[in-house]
């Protein structure tokens, strides 16, 4: 195990943990060591994932939870203490973003994107982020978009989500400094399950300097080094993960 990035013995949370990003973060923690808790709406999914972490000799918890309600992030924050004691790293990675002409936007989902996109995870980052700055410290990683960098016409609420969240990494990561540290990673076109909706020429190249979307385990050396106690001196940054968005 490389030292920079052994997990042995840590504990690792994940929402939207079930699927594309959030699904290669979680192997890729439990592959180094760490046990994991997936959290995502659909239990059966969870399940499938942590039957795979506990394949590798993990302990690993599936949970079933909308991320955008408080509610059900302190009910899953209740279990994983009850389970594990503590959370070493969470990772805030559940989101949406359903394209919606601005005009026409009802208020319900307007709501709902920007419950899922930074309500719910400013409950999760600042409850476990209270817990962690009283405990032995933690690292948290937000999970944002180049959609908060740039202009984003049809889902207008999901970039000003992601903004928000940028914002609420750098003033977490004062508020619970020394011991927490808070990082986003912001991502760029990756070909997820929501790429099977993009047409077929998007899904081979994208108007990034790379010239093509990003594949999902291409998020994994980024989240690996933010949680990493390696990169103590990193906290309240932006790591761009886009394919070098224009």
């Amino acid at each position: 195990m490389d030292p920079l990035f052994d997990f042995t013995g840590k504990v690792v949370l994940v929402t939207g943990g079930s699927r594309g990003l959030g699904y290669q973060m979680v192997k890729a923690f439990a592959e180094r060591g760490a046990d994991v808790i997936i959290a995502s709406r659909k239990l059966e999914n969870c399940e499938q994932v942590a039957k795979e972490c506990r394949a590798l000799g993990r302990k690993a918890m599936a949970f079933a939870m909308h991320a955008g309600r408080w509610a059900e992030c302190d009910a899953l924050i209740a279990a994983a203490y009850a389970e594990f004691g503590r959370i070493d790293v969470l990772i805030n990675n559940a989101g949406m973003s359903p394209p919606c002409p601005s005009h026409e936007m009802p208020e319900s989902l307007f709501d709902s994107v920007l419950n899922l996109n930074f309500k719910g995870p400013f409950r999760l980052a600042s409850q476990i982020g209270r817990r962690m700055a009283e405990g032995d410290g933690g690292a948290i990683i937000n999970i944002s978009s180049t959609g908060a960098l740039m202009a984003l016409p049809g889902v207008v609420p999901y970039g000003a989500a992601k903004a928000a969240l940028n914002a609420m990494t750098v003033s977490l990561s004062r508020e619970y400094a020394p011991k927490v540290r808070v990082n986003t990673i912001s991502a760029g076109p990756f070909l997820t399950d929501i790429a099977e909706a993009w047409e077929p020429k998007k899904r081979e190249k994208q108007p990034v300097a790379l010239g093509r979307p990003g594949h999902p385990p291409e998020i994994v050396t980024a989240a690996l080094m933010l949680a990493s106690p390696a990169s103590s001196f990193t906290t309240g940054a932006l790591l761009r993960v886009d394919g070098g968005q224009r």
